[in-house]
């Protein structure tokens, strides 16, 4: 994998990897950006996130697990001190739908912190990272 960076002004930057897509990130007015775009570690968290998210969708969908939503929501505890790293991580998954098998959620959930994401297994070694899930009906 390889990724390049730009610098477009102050602290506002281009990025784009394998992919060929260009993101945007930005710092904060007071240390030289334009506050216009998502931090760096934020695109981190939401790395995460996304990872995890694309494994349990499609081991869940493999499962024929009929979701009508879904959504990921991580809560970051940073350290006072810089480097500011992480210090633990809440990772929430929400699964909506009508007779969603727990069992499927949680080996969907299981399957992808222990065997294919790639980004919780870097982190984990560094970072608690703690996983709540919530099953939702419609209506």
């Amino acid at each position: 994998m390889e990724a390049t960076i730009k610098q477009v002004q102050g602290l506002t930057l281009t990025a784009k990897a394998d992919s060929g897509h260009w993101i945007v990130m930005d710092g904060p007015e007071q240390f030289g950006g334009s506050d216009a775009a998502s931090k760096p570690l934020e695109l981190f968290l939401i790395g995460l996130g996304g990872c995890t998210s694309m494994d349990i969708l499609s081991i869940l969908q493999k499962k024929r697990v009929d979701l009508t939503d879904y959504e990921c929501t991580l809560l970051a505890e940073r350290a006072k001190e810089h480097p500011k790293v992480f210090t633990h991580v809440t990772m929430k998954f929400v699964f909506y739908g009508k007779d969603i098998s727990k069992s499927a959620v949680e080996r969907a959930i299981e399957l992808s912190k222990e065997k294919y994401c790639s980004a919780s297994a870097m982190l984990k070694e560094s970072v608690p990272i703690k996983v709540e899930y919530e099953i939702k009906e419609p209506g």
